[in-house]
């Protein structure tokens, strides 16, 4: 089981996690804007734009669903099974949380 002091380092993680990634999402929304039809640069050049504003786009939509997690697991920090596996039940290592503080499960039942 998680001290009160490991709750709050995971809890300021989370918050610096959820902080940097507001901060990414709104560089990729500046940056994911739609290729005007009009740009004049060829063909190949307006195709790599075009490839490019849709890899942006997936990394917005992957780095918004990460910041949801993130809401979530906070909310849940103080919870008395927070830290367990899901499926198994048995603590989570803490540097695992550390690393991923959105971590359900343990290394074992994640592969």
């Amino acid at each position: 089981m998680l001290n009160d002091a490991q709750r709050q380092q995971i809890r300021n993680k989370i918050l610096s996690e959820i902080e940097s990634n507001n901060s990414l999402i709104i560089s990729l929304k500046e940056n994911s804007q739609p290729v005007s039809p009009d740009n004049a640069i060829g063909r190949l050049s307006r195709m790599e734009a075009i490839n490019d504003q849709n890899m942006l786009q997936a990394n917005l939509r992957s780095t918004e669903a990460r910041v949801a997690r993130l809401r979530q697991t906070l909310d849940q920090v103080d919870a008395e099974d927070f830290g367990l596996c899901a499926q198994c039940e048995e603590p989570i290592p803490f540097g695992r949380l550390l690393l991923i503080p959105e971590s359900k499960n343990c290394v074992a039942c994640a592969s």
